[in-house]
């Protein structure tokens, strides 16, 4: 399995306030879905950041997004190790297969392969 991108979220009603902020370090953005906004590098597309103001479908904001290029063999391989897992492995509207899993620290991750 490869990853692809780590994400970090950020949790935030301040949607234009952290455009702005991010902007300054060199940030644009490159999604908006109205709940959840994702920045990136312009010169490194794959340093990115998203602020959500909650998931719309998922049951808490995850800490982290990890992109891997096999979501299926990822969430088989957590299931299978007993991980727990908060959100089951599913196909979202917006274009992507994810699950969240909680990790060691109780951090709750993101999963994802975007679909094509």
């Amino acid at each position: 399995m490869t990853v692809r991108r780590v994400v970090p979220n950020v949790r935030s009603e301040a949607m234009r306030e952290n455009r702005e902020f991010y902007g300054l370090l060199g940030f644009e953005e490159v999604m908006n879905q109205g709940w959840i906004m994702t920045l990136a590098s312009a010169t490194n597309p794959t340093a990115q950041i998203s602020v959500l103001t909650h998931d719309e479908t998922g049951p808490v904001v995850p800490d982290v997004s990890v992109e891997v290029d096999d979501v299926d063999a990822a969430y088989a391989a957590m299931r299978d190790s007993g991980a727990e897992i908060v959100h089951s492995l599913r196909d979202e509207e917006w274009g992507v297969r994810r699950f969240f899993v909680r990790d060691p620290n109780g951090r709750v991750i993101n999963v994802l392969s975007h679909r094509r």
